[in-house]
């Protein structure tokens, strides 16, 4: 049986008296992409930082392809790729020596780490400004080359934290086709977003968190029979998560 790509095992953080993540437990397949939805503040930031190694848990496990994040950091780290939803870039670099930096630090070879680099600016329509400082790229720039770094090691596994955020339209369908195209190659993909159309359109699965609990998990077709609807993602996702909020709104404007 295949190695799964990620596995939570009851993940649970806890700040003081809030709990920000709430025995979350789910698993992600090779291949396969899973949008992680919710409310402002529901906990999707910081489940992702759980995952990655970031945080760690009050409780449970977070497993990237067979490696326990908190026991085999080095292992697991190395097989995965990072988007922060606001990336921290060194400004001082130029595009092109900080792929060159996250590539040493994966120890990818230098050839293979040229020709990577080469490639993916390409891909990303950022060729042009490979030799350019990263303080003086734009959000979109600085969004794209973040991904960039993230691919630089051809990860197993990619997470995502709202990566089309400030994205012109050209530009988020670029990285849409990148995902789509990662996935058919057998990459798991894990990402968070506002955007519920993006979410519909690509994800295999979606996952819906609000205040910490992950209430809602499955393909659009299950999401649709456990609500007993054919309505939209954004239907649902309301319906869940802030349904007496527009019900409230509705009555008032009558």
């Amino acid at each position: 049986m295949e190695t799964p790509a990620v596995q939570a095992q009851n993940l649970r953080k806890v700040y003081g008296k809030l709990e920000a993540v709430a025995d979350a437990t789910f698993t992600l397949q090779p291949g396969e992409i899973v949008g992680f939805l919710g409310p402002n503040g529901a906990g999707k930031t910081t489940t992702i930082k759980l995952l990655t190694g970031l945080l760690e848990p009050t409780a449970g496990r977070a497993v990237i392809l067979g490696h326990d994040i908190q026991k085999e950091p080095i292992a697991a780290k190395a097989s995965f790729g990072y988007v922060p939803d606001t990336p921290n870039l060194y400004g001082k670099l130029t595009g092109w020596e900080f792929l060159k930096f996250m590539a040493r630090l994966y120890r990818v070879p230098q050839d293979r780490a040229e020709h990577r680099a080469r490639e993916l600016l390409r891909l990303l329509q950022l060729s042009d400004a490979a030799t350019d400082l990263l303080e003086g790229y734009s959000h979109g720039m600085q969004q794209k080359i973040a991904i960039a770094a993230a691919l630089i090691h051809d990860p197993k596994v990619l997470f995502l934290d709202e990566p089309t955020v400030g994205l012109d339209p050209k530009s988020a369908r670029l990285i849409k086709d990148i995902l789509g195209q990662l996935r058919d190659r057998g990459t798991a993909i894990f990402f968070s977003t506002h955007i519920l159309e993006i979410a519909e359109r690509m994800c295999d699965r979606v996952m819906i968190i609000n205040q910490g609990r992950i209430i809602a998990s499955g393909t659009m077709a299950e999401l649709r029979a456990g609500e007993n609807t054919t309505a939209s993602l954004e239907d649902i996702f309301l319906a869940l998560t802030g349904g007496a909020e527009y019900t409230a709104i509705a009555e008032v404007l009558e």
